[in-house]
């Protein structure tokens, strides 16, 4: 057979399994390393930067959570502000090289400057804010690519190089800490994120001479007015119980998901810096690789057979169980599964269900109101939760049991608020569907 009519039988088969058509190929799986190399590189730097964390009290920590709501807060502003006078298309490129420039920073930092901890907090804080960026911008830029036809056939083959990546990027902390050290992880994972660089010129090239969306521009006009003033969805998420009780699912979430942090940075204190970096590595790996089993096999299957109050109240409900057998056996690899279970949880139930509840309400609400809940009030969350677990422990005086006595009951109140939410979800919905039944 010719090469030719190789290729094309090739390219049936590809078309058939994945229902790319053959001017979409090189884009999609361009985009597909470019969020898989953007994804390792930050899984790389996060064992990293949680690894440090032993090495502070709960105060020390809970000052830098402080800082990250705070700076979070400000680069959203500054980037929406960009958005306004910089093409989106040289902005993306200059976000990520900017991103890497910093990385390289800190890396030559912690050799010249005199006080690494000085280096080590800063660059613990400045990960914590590039967390909301490297991936928001990466899927503005995906809707700038391709039009609304394209999308729902190509965004989940893309997304899954984020999922490999997430994989990817923990294993090779665990397989390079204990050869090269921390700080030459740093090293590699900014090296990594100038990859994204070339590809998304190639990317914005092949928009216009394969793709043929030429005339398509992302609107933005949402993220600008959010960007300069992220406050201004107060209004709406203060008049609504509906939102209110979404800012409330967040904060229990986010209460116990610093709990959780707070009692495997004090466990881990007795091992060193890389051993830690390893281990959380290893924590990383496992909750991705469960997070994409549970979405492809078990999530869909929860939500449309038992309904959204059992989505959203299920992970609450094993946590609550999960703390109350923390309180009687306070172990490190009962803390482990327990970070492991509640994050693959959230990436592959809890968040999914989250967002569908933002399906039934208007679109200024999802572009004003929603922010307000995901960045400001779970930052906030972040910081309020970190003092309160050093009020518990440095003023109360509470141990591991004690403070996972108190996160079981938290997490009981979560389950709570989590049904109340798929109740009125449901409702919701069903007047929408009535309405459109009118119509």
């Amino acid at each position: 057979m010719s090469e030719p009519g190789r290729n094309s039988r090739l390219m049936r088969i590809v078309q058939a399994a994945t229902k790319i058509e053959p001017n979409e190929l090189g884009a999609t799986l361009l985009s597909f390393l470019f969020v898989f190399v953007l994804m390792t590189a930050y899984f790389i730097m996060r064992p990293v930067r949680d690894a440090m964390a032993s090495d502070w009290s709960d105060a020390e920590v809970s000052l830098l959570w402080t800082m990250t709501f705070f700076f979070s807060v400000i680069a959203v502003s500054l980037y929406g502000g960009a958005i306004s006078f910089v093409r989106f298309n040289r902005l993306v490129p200059g976000v990520y090289g900017f991103f890497a420039l910093s990385f390289f920073l800190f890396y030559f930092g912690s050799t010249l400057i005199a006080d690494p901890v000085l280096v080590d907090k800063s660059f613990y804080v400045w990960l914590s804010v590039f967390s909301l960026f490297h991936l928001s911008v990466f899927w503005s830029f995906m809707s700038d690519l391709f039009n609304k036809h394209q999308a729902p056939r190509l965004f989940g083959i893309i997304a899954t190089g984020a999922s490999v990546g997430a994989i990817a990027g923990p294993l090779l902390t665990a397989e390079l800490v204990n050869r090269i050290g921390t700080d030459m992880l740093m090293l590699v994972s900014a090296t990594l994120l100038l990859i994204p660089v070339p590809i998304i010129f190639v990317l914005d090239r092949l928009k216009i001479t394969a793709l043929g969306n030429a005339d398509l521009n992302v609107d933005l006009s949402a993220q600008q007015a959010i960007g300069r003033n992220p406050f201004a969805g107060f209004s709406l998420f203060l008049k609504s119980p509906y939102l209110i009780g979404i800012g409330c699912f967040i904060l229990l979430y986010v209460a116990i998901g610093s709990f959780v942090y707070f009692e495997i940075k004090n466990l881990f204190e007795v091992f060193t810096r890389a051993e830690r970096a390893q281990l959380l590595a290893y924590i990383d790996f496992a909750v991705n690789l469960l997070a994409i089993l549970t979405a492809i096999f078990v999530t869909s299957r929860i939500a449309t057979r038992f309904g959204m109050a059992t989505t959203l109240a299920l992970i609450p409900v094993l946590m609550a169980i999960g703390m109350l057998v923390l309180a009687l056996s306070p172990v490190v690899a009962v803390v482990a599964g327990l970070q492991v279970a509640r994050r693959a949880g959230n990436y592959a139930i809890t968040r999914p269900g989250r967002e569908m509840l933002f399906t039934v309400v208007d679109r200024e609400t999802r572009f004003k109101a929603k922010p307000v809940i995901d960045i400001v009030l779970y930052r906030g969350g972040d910081m309020v939760s970190a003092w309160a677990f050093t009020l518990l422990t440095t003023v109360v005086g509470l141990g591991l049991g004690g403070v996972a006595a108190v996160g079981a009951g938290i997490a009981a109140v979560w389950a709570i608020v989590g049904v109340y939410l798929g109740r009125s979800y449901a409702r919701r919905a069903a007047r929408t569907d009535s309405n459109l039944a009118e119509e």
